[in-house]
């Protein structure tokens, strides 16, 4: 069977140049797209979970210096390397720019909702919605959270570190800083758990929430009753890097650095098991029927298959950057 898996990866490695035409076209089966950074590309995944390749890089018109893909594979928010704000469709392996459509500044980070109907803009202390993704992005609420990132003393602002999450409608977001999580929309600024360092996800469709860190929270209806359920008393601690829904919000996965592996939450059964792997994930990021636990460098890409008969984890050679 392993050398059976070899072979077939082998094959992958030599048919990804063919699989590419001009226009951003990628043909074949994809499985999801990521940032290269060292390449300033977004580049495909190619193949299915455990036999797949980084493919070359998509044909977008333009340097990235950051890009950001929807859960649904359907959208790019990207900063070219000129400094320029891009938006793009993904439809079937093509790319297409849509308008911006007075969305006012360049991020330094982006965040999709969990169906990549909207998005959260970090920049400069202030937090812009954008919604009506992916064909038609306008902008939505926007938010100060500078007063979250004060230095002491009021010396300037710090770099949002934290997690942040958005809604698929973009009313509220959440944003984890300092000691607590803050609650953002609605007429709504407020910090609604006390948890250093948590990660913050929404469920899909819905304003409940999870909140990660040395427990697992879930909230229910966050801008209203706010109800909260422990689901776990202790979590992963200080070294959770990231938590998500599962696509139906049936089930909470949570990723720890120190723990190597995820641990899968089933919300109705009340049952909980560990997924492990030979890795250090550095976040989770749903990526069409995956989840992606890191970012592409010099280390394979590890990515959360729950597809499977099982839950497991699978990685993606490393591909030299061109």
């Amino acid at each position: 069977m392993m050398n059976r898996n070899r072979t077939l990866v082998s094959l992958l490695c030599l048919a990804a140049p063919l699989a590419y035409a001009q226009q951003g076209r990628v043909d074949g089966p994809v499985a999801g797209y990521v940032f290269d950074g060292p390449a300033q590309a977004l580049r495909p995944v190619l193949g299915i979970p455990g036999a797949s390749v980084l493919g070359d890089p998509v044909n977008l018109g333009t340097g990235l210096a950051s890009g950001a893909v929807s859960p649904r594979l359907d959208s790019v928010i990207a900063v070219g390397t000129d400094g320029t704000f891009h938006i793009f469709t993904l439809n079937a392996g093509t790319a297409s720019e849509v308008p911006a459509n007075g969305i006012p500044f360049v991020p330094e980070r982006v965040v999709f909702s969990p169906a990549g109907s909207a998005a959260a803009l970090y920049g400069g202390g202030r937090i812009q919605v954008v919604t009506g993704l992916p064909g038609a992005p306008k902008p939505g609420n926007n938010f100060d959270i500078s007063a979250l990132l004060t230095l002491p003393g009021g010396r300037g602002h710090q770099t949002l570190t934290g997690s942040l999450a958005v809604d698929d409608d973009g009313t509220y977001i959440l944003v984890s800083a300092g000691s607590g999580v803050h609650l953002f929309g609605a007429g709504a600024a407020k910090q609604i758990v006390a948890a250093r360092g948590a990660a913050v996800a929404f469920a899909p469709g819905t304003h409940d929430a999870a909140i990660a860190a040395a427990s697992v929270t879930l909230v229910k209806d966050v801008g209203g009753v706010a109800a909260q359920q422990v689901i776990a008393a202790e979590g992963a601690g200080p070294s959770t890097v990231g938590v998500a829904f599962s696509a139906d919000g049936s089930k909470l996965f949570v990723a720890a650095a120190a723990g190597q592996g995820v641990t899968a939450f089933d919300l109705a059964a009340g049952t909980s098991s560990t997924i492990p792997c030979n890795c250090t994930p550095a976040g989770i990021t749903g990526m069409g029927n995956l989840y992606r636990l890191n970012e592409v460098g010099s280390a394979p890409l590890w990515l959360l298959d729950t597809t499977a008969t099982g839950p497991r984890i699978v990685f993606v050679p490393v591909k030299a950057s061109e």
